[in-house]
């Protein structure tokens, strides 16, 4: 019997404590009251972000042409600076919807971690999920984030894809309720990586455009990594030991990989370990400076 594709533990208070509070990329109090005027409900808080945000590579389907200057967007990386450069755009409540010319530029990753925050502020225990959509090319797993909150009712994790709006559900067309996608159509890095090291799964169909492959799978694995202990950085954002385009890496970063990975399948479960290795391997905690793969520089985080 093939194993499930999430942790199936139920997490202790101590550890649904620590999802409903603040890392460093989600942490803003400098825009408290905007966030307390949000509504409550899932549904309702997917709908604020669809008026808040627009996706860099989605952008010409809502009839936007981006400037140089909105292309520097995406590489925000703390949802405080997020807020403030949409708010420099329009300043209303961030239940008023945006006009596409007036949202912040970002991609699945800046849609998640503003997600998260909200769900935060509004008491539920979440966290980003970094890894893969089978839902937006057929055939193929696609670079992607999505949030993870604590269904106190249902007692279990449910994913929700807050990035995609109607919009999007024309162009995509999902089969699913984006408020609870199913594991397998967002398999989450670590989950790659085993199917893919099984031979289970052809690890050239993991990735993004042209950049495919165990490589691009291990780069996730670390994020998903660092999303787990509360911090979530950019999706092209390099630091430690990933893999770079191409590399097939050596037995010992294989090994380490493989023990990631399957920390990250079972964040429950491993919780303490996940936060211990995390705190006291340097090579895998987020370093004061990161390099930015898009930029092709080194950026303080």
């Amino acid at each position: 019997m093939p194993a499930p594709l999430h942790d199936t533990a139920q997490p202790s208070p101590e550890i649904l404590d620590f999802y409903r509070g603040d890392g460093p990329m989600t942490s803003d109090p400098a825009h408290a009251a905007l966030y307390q005027a949000l509504p409550d409900d899932i549904a309702s808080l997917t709908r604020v972000m669809h008026g808040l945000l627009l996706h860099q590579h989605i952008a010409p389907a809502y009839g936007q042409k981006l400037s140089g200057e909105r292309l520097a967007e995406p590489h925000i990386r703390s949802v405080r600076q997020m807020l403030d450069a949409l708010l420099a755009h329009d300043d209303r409540a961030l239940t008023a919807a945006r006009p596409p010319d007036k949202r912040l530029i970002g991609v699945c990753r800046h849609f998640t971690a503003l997600f998260v925050t909200m769900l935060r502020v509004k008491g539920y225990a979440a966290r980003a999920r970094c890894g893969f959509g089978a839902y937006f090319e057929a055939g193929k797993f696609i670079d992607h984030w999505v949030c993870e909150y604590w269904n106190s009712t249902q007692a279990r994790w449910v994913l929700v894809d807050s990035q995609i709006d109607e919009l999007q559900r024309g162009l995509f067309k999902p089969d699913f309720d984006l408020l609870d996608v199913p594991r397998d159509r967002f398999v989450i890095a670590g989950e790659a990586w085993r199917q893919c090291r099984e031979g289970r799964q052809d690890a050239s169909k993991f990735g993004i455009m042209q950049m495919t492959g165990l490589w691009f799978i291990a780069g996730n694995v670390l994020r998903d990594f660092a999303a787990l202990n509360n911090v979530e950085m950019l999706p092209w954002d390099v630091w430690g030991p990933m893999l770079r385009p191409g590399e097939a890496g050596t037995a010992e970063q294989l090994a380490l990989l493989d023990r990631l990975a399957a920390l990250t399948r079972s964040p429950d479960t491993s919780f303490g370990e996940l936060g211990a290795l995390y705190e006291r391997d340097p090579q895998l905690k987020v370093p004061p400076t990161v390099f930015n793969a898009v930029l092709n520089r080194p950026e303080a985080v």
